[in-house]
């Protein structure tokens, strides 16, 4: 695929320089020219979207501070156990671990304020303003997290999904979104039983519950209800580039996941090398990265260079 035709996708958000998924890092990506925003989604008691890319919210938040006796037994702090009134009073914050390190300790001030939580919602209506403004056509590129999850707490996520989308004239096959998922149920539900004719990606981890997904036997299936699959970068590696072939003999897009200037894959010295290699000697469609102006900048040269600060 030429360069043109070749995407984006800013993950969590401009994630490498400001906390994932809040609206300034969305802004921030939509500003350094990624070509579709990535929110991962829960769901709050009530059944609200929001963007966080866990069904726990003290990794990423202040939650713990706030609402110190609101852990469940294995002491974690859920999305779904609060309204959205109480999300909006959190703090978002860069990625900690299990111990409390961070996660990138490179990045943004960890003790920085003014960050919250969005809903889905404000996502959309962020997109759609900038859209009316600059005159592009950035899009959304929503994953499901933990659907069984949510289904089995009488939060399905699909209806409220799909029916956000539609409001935001996000229908049809040329829509400007993708959803995305790691539960093949969470894609057919929406695809067969929800008719929806939306673009599907099948998200494919790097672990041996998803081996046979990347079998011809799993790639033939995928494709039945799947326009592409967004598979873990090593699984590219690994198969020297036939992953990608194969996906693109059924009709597949291949999306691989995660490119960071401070997470560097084994072999590259620097971010730009790796991105390189990967859409053009790979030749994936496009690739999820936590600095999408590195990205823009070798895929649209035309549009301006990367940030100094970035390797």
């Amino acid at each position: 695929m030429e360069a043109s035709r070749k995407i984006v996708i800013a993950h969590r958000g401009a994630s490498g320089y400001l906390p994932e998924h809040t609206l300034a890092g969305y802004a921030m990506a939509y500003a350094l020219g990624a070509d579709y925003l990535e929110p991962d989604l829960v769901s709050t008691r009530e059944g609200e979207l929001i963007c966080c890319h866990d069904i726990h919210l003290d990794r990423t938040t202040d939650v713990a501070v706030r609402y110190p006796a609101r852990a469940r037994s294995d002491g974690r702090w859920y999305a779904a156990d609060f309204t959205l009134d109480e999300v909006r009073t959190l703090h978002a914050r860069e990625r900690v671990d299990e111990t409390g390190a961070r996660v990138f300790p490179g990045r943004f001030d960890a003790n920085a304020r003014g960050f919250g939580v969005p809903t889905f919602t404000e996502l959309l209506d962020l997109v759609a303003a900038l859209n009316r403004q600059t005159g592009r056509r950035v899009g959304v590129y929503p994953e499901t997290k933990s659907p069984e999850f949510h289904a089995a707490a009488g939060l399905a996520l699909e209806p409220t999904l799909l029916a956000l989308l539609a409001e935001y004239g996000y229908t049809g096959r040329d829509a400007p979104v993708f959803v995305q998922s790691f539960s093949p149920t969470n894609l057919r539900v929406m695809r067969e039983e929800m008719r929806s004719e939306l673009p599907m990606i099948q998200l494919i981890g790097h672990t041996e519950l998803e081996a046979d997904w990347i079998t011809p036997a799993g790639l033939d299936a995928i494709a039945s209800y799947a326009d592409g699959i967004g598979p873990d970068k090593t699984l590219i590696v690994e198969s020297e580039g036939a992953l990608v072939h194969a996906a693109h003999d059924r009709g597949l897009l291949v999306h691989p996941y995660t490119f960071r200037a401070d997470q560097l894959g084994p072999g590259y010295n620097n971010l730009r090398a790796e991105l390189a290699a990967f859409y053009f000697d790979y030749d994936v469609d496009g690739v999820f990265t936590d600095f999408c102006d590195i990205a823009g900048a070798l895929l649209h040269p035309d549009r301006g260079g990367a940030l100094s600060a970035a390797p």
